[in-house]
Formats: structure tokens, C-alpha cells, sequence
């Protein structure tokens, strides 16, 4: 065997034995690739995920398009009243009952927080059943103001003039008499110390347990005559099971507040929203038809 023939020899043995490895080698080059495709779908997955939930969603309360009968006709002019808090008398505080039995003291703030959004509720609901031309009476500040400019000529003859702002024929007088949350929106009430987050939150799963209501008296008043041309009591309730009360706490969403949103989810928001929409139902059935000219 030539020396030329020995190190050929050599060389193809070196080879079968480095081919092992370098099938490994490739073997974990390919691993690699497949782990970091699919590493990349998987990236791409999650941001497709993500930016679904993120994209904003709109939502349209029809209210009571849907459960009054269709109607076309004429419609009445009416204003709604500030409504006033008859809960416990006219002191400014009130204490009312929150979950597990335990009273409630609501500061006047608050709940002229809660009768604002349930002015707000009402006036939106007599839209909604388009039998009502609703008259803004809330913000009258703000025409005043626009109206100043008019008249001062910052703003040219097309704003609003004095005597342009239409009169109602009929004002809609709310009182709230009755006001028990039972589960969240009531835990302000609730006190400190070492257990209190514990108790707080024991408290809520038990409150999502509890019935909440409201109730309020309402009245329907001709404005040119100041006669009461009906008059009643209509009431809400719900009890439902909703670990919301228990959430709430952890949230702080649990804390009553300035408006209506410590309800939001709760049996208590389904109390209020079946007393306004009992209220608007009450109204449309009771206002005289000859009231129905525009």
C-alpha cells in the first residue's frame, strides 16, 4: 500500500467517525429551527389575542325601544325635576342597610351623586320610549351662559335668543323613598383595622347573597295648572347571585362614591334600572292623551 493509498485510508476513516456528530450537529439545527418558529407563531398568536381585546367596543342602551309597544305618533313636552332623597329623613347623613344586615351611613354628597345619575337615567329612558319631546332642565347654566353670549355679540343671531327656550307642558316630580343595596356600592360603611379587608371581603360574598331594592315616588304635574295629574310609588328589586360584591372589595369598586358606577354589575344596578324603566312605563300610561300634540 503507497503512502498515498494509506492516508486516503486515514482521512475516509477520520470521516466515519465525525459523521455521527455532524448528524447530531444538523439534527439540533433543525430542532432550533422549528423551536424558534414556532416561538415567532406563537408571539404572533399572543398579539393577535391582545390586540382584539384591546380594540374598543361600542355598545347602544335602547332601553325602552324594546319593551314599550312601537309608536310614531305625536309626542308631549315634558321636563324632568331634581329629584330629592326622602331616605331617612332630611338630615345629612342617612343610614340605610348594606350587606349582611349591617347599616350604612351615606353622606349628602353621595347620594346627590345617586339622585343626579338617576335624573339622568329617567330623562334618557323618556327619550328612548319616543313619546316625549324632553326638555333640558339640568344644565340650564350652560344655555344662560350661551345665551349672555349672544346677547353681549361674542356670537352671531343664530345663537340662542331669550324666550326661544320651550316651556314644558307637563313636569315629572321624583322623591327616592327607599334605597337598600344589600351587596356592593355599600361598603363604605364597612371599618378598618387588622381584619377589616378580611371582613370586607366576607362581607361581599355574603352580600351577593342579599336582595337589593330602591323605590321612589313619582308624580306628573301640568306646569300651567300646577294640578297633580297622576301619582304612585314604583318600586326595584333584584336578588341575584354575583360574585361582584366580593370583587368589588378587593377593587375598591366595592366603596360607595359620587355617582351610580359602585353599583355597576351588582343586583343593585338591576334594582334601579327596573324602577326607572317601571317609572317611564308608569308615565306613558298615565299621561293624558291630549298632551300628545307635537
Amino acid at each position: 500500500m503507497t503512502k498515498v493509498d494509506k492516508t486516503a485510508k486515514t482521512f475516509s476513516k477520520n470521516m466515519n467517525l465525525i459523521s455521527p456528530f455532524k448528524e447530531v450537529v444538523m439534527q439540533k439545527k433543525a430542532l432550533f429551527i422549528i423551536t424558534i418558529s414556532l416561538l415567532v407563531a406563537g408571539l404572533l398568536s399572543l398579539t393577535g389575542c391582545l390586540e382584539s381585546q384591546v380594540q374598543p367596543k361600542a355598545k347602544v342602551d335602547t332601553g325602552l325601544e324594546q319593551l314599550l309597544p312601537p309608536y310614531n305618533g305625536p309626542k308631549a313636552k315634558v321636563a324632568v325635576a331634581k329629584f330629592e332623597w326622602k331616605v331617612g329623613g332630611a338630615s345629612s347623613t342617612t343610614k340605610v342597610k348594606g350587606f349582611g344586615g349591617q347599616a350604612i351611613t351615606i353622606e349628602h354628597a353621595t347620594y346627590e351623586g345617586y339622585t343626579t345619575g338617576l335624573r339622568d337615567m329617567l330623562t334618557t329612558a323618556l327619550v328612548q320610549s319616543k313619546r316625549y319631546r324632553v326638555l333640558e332642565r339640568q344644565n340650564l347654566d350652560a344655555l344662560k351662559e350661551e345665551m349672555a353670549l349672544t346677547r353681549t355679540g361674542y356670537t352671531d343671531k343664530s345663537g340662542i335668543k331669550k324666550g326661544g327656550i320651550k316651556g314644558a307642558d307637563i313636569l315629572v316630580i321624583a322623591a327616592i323613598t327607599g334605597w337598600e343595596p344589600g351587596s356592593s356600592g355599600a361598603g363604605g360603611g364597612l371599618g378598618g383595622g387588622i381584619f377589616g379587608k378580611a371582613s370586607a371581603i366576607l362581607g361581599g360574598i355574603r352580600g351577593a347573597f342579599k336582595k337589593s331594592s330602591m323605590a321612589m315616588d313619582i308624580r306628573i304635574v301640568d306646569t300651567h295648572t300646577s294640578e297633580v295629574l297622576a301619582a304612585t310609588r314604583v318600586e326595584g328589586e333584584a336578588k341575584d347571585v354575583n360574585i361582584g360584591g366580593a370583587l368589588g372589595v378587593l377593587t375598591g369598586g366595592g366603596a360607595l362614591g359620587g355617582g351610580l358606577g359602585a353599583f355597576a354589575k351588582t343586583p343593585m344596578e338591576k334594582a334601579i334600572r327596573t324602577c326607572i324603566y317601571e317609572a317611564v312605563k308608569y308615565i306613558v300610561a298615565n299621561t293624558p292623551k291630549e298632551y300628545f300634540k307635537y
